[in-house]
């Protein structure tokens, strides 16, 4: 198809997501009953506020306490749009405030209001906390669609045609400066990535970075933006999620590049906050300044409607002239607030948003030379467009054989909503991405499968991992279920599926090694371990079975147990997956997306234990190639073997 059918395609996809996305909300939320919603964790109902207090940028914050189905599960997290309501019978109609959680600790919630003010009814009793839905990230991303294919001339022409594969890429002949690199970091590039650098200097329009697991594609995305910065002074650097985009702030700030993190405080993670717009305000030498005129600004205002008796001409006028004073002082402080702003954004070396944060009114009308997209592999096409929209060349950082984007529509998904920019690009520009290939996290043979299969065979272990094993114990276990009896069950709630027996087996596994190594050791050598299934279900079984174990009580501090997901970038010494699915008519579910077993697979380091029945299993050909790895590395073992 065209340039012009493939982004209108994409943005009618986008349309039919958004559809879905507010029906499930609409089903699972909207429409159902207070007492219900509550029951199910998608409510806090009702709640005690505990405290309210000015947070970060001047905005209110409340600290709720749930006291009903305390200890329940529930959908709340940070960075959560919500809104705060009272049912008391006293309240206007609309007693209702929006708010964006800061964050979730078993029963207390703070929260982050948007208002100016903090509503009366607050403390009136009968407050809840409802979970909203996002609808302003979805107008954001089809208004970038439609800006892409309205536009007739300038930058974004050329990059819309370039990305999408109608025009080729083009290269400066500039080169890599080794000798420059080697004052700046202790550790050189390796070649993969002393190439992708190279590449993305020379790049006009694109520069990629395909960083398979644990190949260091943060270290080269942060070198190259240190890179960048020297030779254009100022870059603009995004992710599709808070939490990808605070890492790599982080990482920035910690090689001296003055960061302004443009969002949400609740939404930033704490070692970020100090990188705020918020925070660099109150810090800025203008800030005193600014404090005392909208103080002096606030007294005006509280005399100027100040209850009075006795209420004539003259009151009348006094009133008038407060409010006057009031305002003017008002249009001082925002003149100073803009300066003060103004002077952040044009004295750091890196605006670091997300994708959808791009769309601040801070940045409006303001363009970069270079445009970074971390993760830009889960990220959405329409999401990818905001921030290039802003910019005359882009670097994407990412990995398209690891998760794909969250999408809640099949039907989006399957007609090609699934498939990013970052893909597109990399398969109708193949010149502008350059893969890394040597890896720093796993032992060779827990590398090799997913080399093979995802990579062309190309990773290479580093010396410094490739033979790093757990003392007395072989890299890889897959521990075969088949024939034993152990059968999937579906949660009649949730839908999600459990294998108790499974989970009953990992557990026993991960009790042997705590023994055989001892704690002290374990203890000595701060050893991780990561626990990975596909459902929630079975995540829910695994941690009260590793609660209720007295051997893994003593290093439960080292124990992660939780969805793909949620591992996504982290690595662990010791990784344990149970596949759950085990079923007569060898269905493997979503365990299809082979691309979520291979994030499970690669988060190990030094030991990979895989817990499934290969009956079910072998019905996917992607499954089966793994059996057949395991049994010919010596790998493979049956239930009946290690005595279930």
């Amino acid at each position: 198809m065209s340039i012009n059918e493939d982004l209108n395609h994409t943005l009618e996809l986008i349309k039919i997501e958004r559809q879905a996305d507010l029906e499930q909300y609409r089903q699972k939320i909207l429409l159902l009953p207070l007492h219900r919603k509550t029951k199910e964790g998608k409510c806090w109902y009702p709640v005690r506020v505990k405290s309210a207090s000015i947070g970060m940028g001047e905005r209110y914050q409340i600290e709720i306490e749930r006291t009903n189905h305390i200890d329940e599960p529930h959908v709340f997290g940070s960075g959560k749009l919500v809104s705060v309501f009272s049912n008391a019978g006293n309240t206007p109609e609309k007693a209702n405030i929006g708010g964006v959680i800061n964050y979730v600790r078993d029963n207390l919630m703070v929260i982050t209001l948007n208002g100016d003010d903090l509503p009366d009814w607050i403390h009136s009793g009968m407050i809840g906390v409802d979970v909203m839905f996002d609808e302003m990230t979805y107008r954001e991303m089809e208004a970038a669609m439609k800006a892409v294919m309205k536009a007739e001339d300038g930058r974004i022409v050329e990059l819309r045609n370039i990305l999408l594969g109608e025009k080729k890429a083009s290269f400066s002949d500039q080169k890599l400066d080794l000798a420059s690199l080697k004052n700046q970091y202790t550790k050189l590039p390796n070649a993969s990535q002393a190439l992708a650098l190279e590449k993305i200097i020379s790049a006009q329009d694109v520069g990629i970075i395909h960083g398979p697991p644990g190949t260091g594609k943060t270290t080269t995305l942060v070198k190259a933006i240190k890179l960048t910065v020297q030779s254009e002074g100022q870059s603009l650097v995004c992710a599709p999620s808070n939490a990808a985009i605070d890492l790599l702030v982080e990482k920035l700030s910690d090689e001296g590049l003055r960061v302004l993190r443009i969002g949400h405080p609740a939404r930033v993670t704490e070692l970020s906050l100090s990188k705020t717009l918020d925070a660099k305000i109150a810090l800025h030498p203008n800030y005193k300044e600014l404090r005392v005129m909208r103080k002096r600004m606030q007294q005006l205002r509280d005399m100027a409607y100040k209850f009075k008796r006795n209420f004539g001409h003259a009151e009348k006028q006094q009133r008038s002239r407060l409010i006057d004073e009031a305002k003017a002082m008002k249009a001082d402080a925002d003149m100073l607030e803009f300066y003060i702003v103004n002077d952040l954004l044009q004295n750091s070396d890196v605006i670091a948003s997300t994708l959808i944060g791009c769309t601040n009114h801070l940045l409006k009308g303001r363009r970069y030379k270079t445009v970074f997209i971390d993760e830009a592999a889960q990220a959405l096409e329409p999401a990818c467009w905001i921030p290039i929209l802003k910019a005359e060349r882009v670097v994407f950082a990412g990995d398209h054989c690891q998760l794909p984007p969250t999408i809640k529509s099949y039907e989006a998904a399957k007609a090609g909503l699934a498939k990013t920019l970052f893909e597109k690009c990399i398969e109708r520009q193949p010149i502008t991405g350059t893969m890394l290939k040597i890896q720093y996290r796993m032992h060779e043979d827990i590398m090799a499968f997913s080399s093979l299969h995802f990579y062309k065979n190309a990773l290479i272990a580093d010396e410094s991992v490739r033979l790093a094993t757990l003392p007395t114990y072989l890299p890889i276990d897959f521990i075969d279920t088949a024939g034993i009896g152990y059968v999937e069950k579906q949660d009649p709630e949730t839908l999600s599926r459990f294998n108790k027996d499974e989970a009953k087996l990992l557990i026993k596994e991960i009790e042997k090694i705590a023994e055989n190594i001892t704690i002290e050791a374990w203890l000595e050598a701060h050893y991780t371990l990561g626990i990975i299934t596909p459902y929630s279900a079975q995540v829910d079984y695994l941690h009260k079975l590793c609660e209720a174990s007295d051997i893994l009580n003593e290093i439960h501090q080292f124990i992660s147990i939780n969805t793909v997901d949620a591992f996504q970038g982290q690595e662990r010494d010791i990784i344990a997956i149970s596949f759950v699915r085990s079923n007569d008519k060898g269905e493997v579910g979503f365990l299809s997306d082979i691309r979520r077993t291979n994030v499970a697979m690669t988060r190990a380091k030094k030991r990979l234990i895989m817990i499934g029945d290969s009956a079910t299993l072998g019905s996917h050909p992607f499954y089966t190639e793994l059996l057949e790895y395991v049994q010919s590395k010596d790998f493979y073992r049956s239930a009946y073997e290690v005595g279930q």
